[in-house]
Order: C-alpha cells, then sequence, then structure tokens
C-alpha cells in the first residue's frame, strides 16, 4: 500500500472513530429518552435504528468522502446486521447474565462492535477500496519475490 493510501486510510479510521463517538452519544441519548416509555430490548432497536441512519450521513459525507446513494443507503443497513447482533447477544448477556445495569450494558455492547462496524461500512460505502488495495499487494509481492 502506497504512503498516500496508506494515510488516506489511516484518515479514515480517525474520522470512523469521531463519527463513531457522535453516533455513539447519538445512539445512548435516545436510548435513555425511550427507555422509560418502553421495554429496554425496544428502546435499544429503536434507538439503533434512528442512529444507524445518521451513522450513514456522517460516514458517507465525512468519514469516506462520498456522495450518498440510495443504493449506499439500502445496502448500509445491510452491513450493520452484523453490528446489530454482537451488539444484541452482548447487550443481552450483560443484562442477563452479568447482571449489568440496563442502562451501561449497550455502550459496553457497542464498544466490542467497532472493529466490525468499521470494515462492513467500509466494503459498502467505498465499493473500489478492497480491490484497487488486492492489485498492490499483488504488484508488492511480486516485485519482492522478483
Amino acid at each position: 500500500m502506497s504512503a498516500p493510501a496508506r494515510r488516506d486510510q489511516l484518515g479514515q479510521v480517525f474520522r470512523f472513530a469521531l463519527v463513531g463517538g457522535v453516533n455513539t452519544g447519538t445512539f445512548f441519548g435516545i436510548y435513555l429518552l425511550l427507555h422509560p416509555w418502553m421495554p429496554y430490548f425496544a428502546a435499544y432497536t429503536l434507538a439503533f435504528l434512528l442512529s444507524m441512519v445518521g451513522s450513514f450521513f456522517m460516514n458517507t459525507y465525512f468519514t469516506y468522502r462520498t456522495r450518498p446513494t440510495w443504493k449506499k443507503f439500502l445496502l448500509f443497513p445491510l452491513t450493520n446486521v452484523t453490528n446489530y447482533v454482537i451488539q444484541s447477544v452482548g447487550l443481552y448477556a450483560l443484562v442477563s447474565w452479568a447482571g449489568m445495569d440496563t442502562r451501561i450494558a449497550p455502550l459496553v455492547a457497542a464498544v466490542v462492535a467497532i472493529p466490525f462496524t468499521f470494515l462492513l461500512s467500509r466494503k459498502i460505502l467505498v465499493p473500489g477500496a478492497a480491490a484497487a488495495a488486492e492489485p498492490e499487494r499483488a504488484g508488492a509481492g511480486s516485485a519482492s519475490r522478483g
């Protein structure tokens, strides 16, 4: 991977972390607002869905600096299924098995899901990113052998 490409990817990771912080705060705020009015898992699910829409726009415009499209918007939730499953299982385990407070458990579960979310969102929002890195890796491998 070239130095500019590496620098761009590090910038994406940094911006993703910033967006993740804002998105987590948004999610948690919505969750806390809904929590008194509905069961904790319903509040969690609704907060997750609302914050996912915000995450899509923050990641397209700020993190990956790409244009949002309907196709990306419709595919973005598919990548978050993994995130949702990881967070949901974590939430359930933390509350049911570990006895963690239902107001804190979603934050802990969200931290565990961060690396998966970065890789999946990058693949959807920047479809050529993985393919563009492959020829460089193949070329670098060939050059080092020759």
